[in-house]
């Protein structure tokens, strides 16, 4: 499920979003750093890509070409096998 990091609608995205596209909920840009499965606060440049270009704007649109559009729900059941396997992990050393 791809959803807007601005207002959480869901969108029907097919192909890659161009540089002008915008969220038909909101009005805002859909490819930026928010919206970018690359994006992380906790990275240098805010940034898993090692490539990409240093971007000031993060909430607007830009030129980078490493852009993927970030599937929530992926990510989300990424995190839940992330979370599941710690806890197992946990109870094999567990006293």
């Amino acid at each position: 499920m791809k959803t807007c990091c601005f207002c959480g609608h869901e969108l029907d995205i097919i192909d890659r979003v161009g540089r002008e596209e915008i969220c038909p909920h909101c009005n805002r840009d859909l490819k930026c750093c928010l919206n970018c499965a690359f994006y992380d606060p906790g990275a240098s440049n805010y940034c898993r890509e090692p490539q990409s270009e240093e971007v000031r704007d993060r909430d607007r649109s830009n030129f980078c070409d490493f852009f993927v559009f970030n599937d929530r729900e992926a990510r989300i059941e990424s995190d839940d096998k992330v979370i599941k396997a710690k806890e197992e992990w946990e109870q094999l050393f567990k006293k």
